[in-house]
């Protein structure tokens, strides 16, 4: 595998413009919830009683693919790890606020969320001029979210 700084050395270079960036630090957020709100809004059924009642709401499909993407992660960095694994609880707790608190459906939401930012994502690649990197590999899927926490580490100070 790939040293994390070589992926996000390649994933920069279709991130150079300044609106693009802004825009990723809009939507590659949005569509990592969006996307673990649909796939939260996916019955469960019996998984869920094989957790306590405190743990079931967070006991859905989401939490089994963000669970895999932890595990990518790891094998990148384990500073990376801890964050995105902080990152990734704050967005299972969001998904289950939102799901508790609107009365839209989640899967609803999420879908609009979904389709609002990726309009975003392409309209930064036409304004940066490059394609998107996940189109020469998927992997950059999983990158997007970590090339962002990576901006907030280097400001921190944290080696990754």
């Amino acid at each position: 595998m790939r040293p994390i700084q070589q992926w996000f050395d390649e994933y920069g270079q279709s991130h150079q413009n300044h609106t693009n960036k802004l825009i990723h630090w809009i939507c590659v957020p949005l569509i990592f919830f969006s996307i673990v709100g649909l796939l939260a809004s996916i019955p469960a059924g019996p998984l869920k009683m094989l957790f306590p009642e405190q743990l079931r709401p967070f006991v859905h499909f989401g939490t089994i693919v963000i669970l895999l993407g932890l595990l990518f992660y790891l094998r990148l960095s384990f500073t990376m790890f801890l964050g995105m694994a902080i990152v990734c609880s704050l967005v299972l707790w969001l998904v289950y606020v939102v799901d508790v608190n609107l009365e839209t459906p989640l899967w609803l939401v999420c879908l609009v969320v979904f389709v609002l930012a990726w309009v975003g994502q392409f309209y930064g690649h036409k304004v940066e001029g490059k394609k998107p990197s996940f189109l020469k590999d998927l992997q950059f899927l999983l990158i997007g979210p970590a090339w962002l926490l990576g901006f907030i580490y280097r400001k921190l100070g944290i080696p990754y």
